[in-house]
């Protein structure tokens, strides 16, 4: 299963409707992770391969979303990216966690391991 790219709309329907919802409501059914990127970045082109191999590797297990920042730039406002990439992790209980910057593989695989799939619903 390769990376998945993101329209706003598609946004909204895989991930969570900000239009509709007041509070943080994932609504996927699979951890994931969101990359927040630009075609013209230099860490951007660094880290998508990176991201296409563990969304190959954790297939059946986690999502990988890209979000290109220069198309969808309403989505970019509303989660504030002020650099890219900015990285979006939601574990099995919907939780987000923001972080900017291209982190080696071996970080991702950690932050995968440890806190995106260790973590239950209703934990």
């Amino acid at each position: 299963m390769a990376t998945i790219k993101l329209t706003t709309q598609d946004f909204k329907q895989k991930v969570f409707n900000y239009e509709t919802e007041k509070d943080w409501k994932y609504t996927g059914k699979l951890p994931a992770i969101i990359d927040f990127y630009a075609d013209w970045c230099g860490p951007c082109k660094m880290v998508a391969p990176v991201l296409e191999e563990l969304s190959n590797e954790y297939a059946e297990k986690l999502h990988v979303y890209k979000v290109d920042t220069d198309v969808e730039q309403e989505l970019a406002a509303v989660f504030g990216i002020q650099s890219i990439p900015t990285l979006l992790f939601i574990d099995a209980a919907g939780e987000p966690v923001m972080q900017p910057g291209a982190l080696p593989k071996y970080l991702l695989k950690k932050i995968i391991e440890e806190k995106l799939l260790s973590t239950e619903k209703g934990e």
